[in-house]
């Protein structure tokens, strides 16, 4: 390295550095220390030059360390560059130790060989990491708790529908009958009128059914995932009109609770958008799980999405958002596909197993 006139000299450079800076020589032995290194590792550059670098690495990486240098030394290529590979751990003076990243490289000259090692100090990195880690597992199980909750609300007022309100409309058509019983023969207006009445709480039946089913369809638990995607599908085209064809191919075991849930979910949820916003006339819809994944795709041919105008998008869809947070939950993966006039395809692959936190009730 060629230094301009008024350049400081090179060791000043090294003293100023503000990252622990140290040389050793062909046997290990530390010849250069510099400021930073001395903060680092709570020892003077007297004590640390002329002794092996063994000092400044715990007892239990020493004979691995030594290997690895020597390793370098022959080939002078190295296999660590600043924070690649798990972290390197430093032992400062007071035997306090801490993790670390470094790169080294080799410079020969006519005294020998000597090895420059570039350390950082991660202790604070770590500990950051760590909380973050932390925050976020708090965040995942909440997620989880948010969910069971959701779906353990939705069966109770699915529930609630069915037994109280249809028992109550039930009880309603039999009083009607008692009345139309009653009627004089020839009272036609009255008739009518008890017609009409059953004909409002026929239609009232079977919203209440297509809303306790929206909510949690008993084929779900009863019959499985296959039959309760087939009979969203078969509402989806009933009520919409649109053209779908499924693919569905579930192996002998069903999958685990809360993998079929988020499946039925996720299709329930796409399928509302199709509705609302893709103006499609065509849809398909593939399952296939066996026994280690699920796979899923929802595509349509409609109008569509720039890719930039979806990025904006999907921030704001809590729809698109809570497909991606609940396959997270389960260590899955959402991937989306649109293009203007091109159509939209999701793709989900879950895997086919039971969540450690699980939020689905059994």
């Amino acid at each position: 390295m060629t230094l301009s006139p008024g350049a400081p000299p090179l060791l000043d450079i090294i003293q100023s550095a503000t990252e622990p800076i140290i040389t050793v020589d062909e046997l290990q032995r530390i010849v250069m220390f510099n400021a930073a290194a001395e903060r680092v590792f709570m020892c003077t550059a007297a004590q640390a030059i002329g002794a092996s670098v063994d000092i400044l690495i715990p007892a239990r990486f020493r004979s691995i360390h030594a290997k690895h240098v020597k390793r370098f030394m022959d080939t002078g290529i190295s296999e660590r560059q600043m924070g690649l590979g798990a972290p390197l751990w430093g032992l400062r003076s007071n035997g306090e130790e801490f993790p670390m990243e470094a790169s080294i490289s080799q410079t020969c000259t006519d005294s020998g060989v000597f090895l420059t090692i570039f350390l950082r100090d991660i202790t604070e990195r770590q500990r950051i990491d760590q909380t973050l880690r932390a925050s976020r597992d708090e965040l995942t199980r909440l997620s989880n708790a948010l969910l069971h909750v959701r779906e353990q609300e939705k069966k109770h007022i699915a529930r609630e529908l069915h037994d109280d309100l249809g028992q109550s409309l039930t009880a309603l058509t039999m009083e009607l009958s008692q009345l139309e019983a009653g009627l004089a023969p020839g009272d036609t207006e009255a008739r009518e009128r008890v017609r009409a009445i059953r004909k409002l709480i026929k239609g009232t039946f079977v919203s209440l059914r297509r809303i306790a089913a929206d909510l949690r369809p008993v084929m779900l638990d009863d019959l499985g995932l296959a039959a309760a995607v087939e009979w969203l599908v078969a509402n989806f085209v009933s009520r919409y009109g649109i053209d779908t064809e499924t693919d569905i191919q579930i192996g002998p075991s069903e999958p685990p609770k809360q993998v079929a849930t988020t499946l039925f979910r996720v299709v329930q949820e796409a399928l509302t958008n199709i509705a609302k916003h893709a103006q499609a006339t065509t849809v398909h819809v593939r399952l296939a799980c066996d026994a280690t994944h699920c796979a899923l795709t929802v595509r349509d041919d409609g109008v569509g999405a720039t890719p930039e105008s979806l990025a904006k998008k999907l921030p704001l869809s809590l729809g698109l958002q809570g497909i991606r947070e609940r396959v997270r939950l389960l260590n899955g993966e959402v991937t989306i596909h649109t293009r203007k006039k091109g159509g939209f395809r999701l793709e989900v692959w879950i895997p086919a197993r039971e969540s450690d936190t699980p939020w689905e009730a059994t």
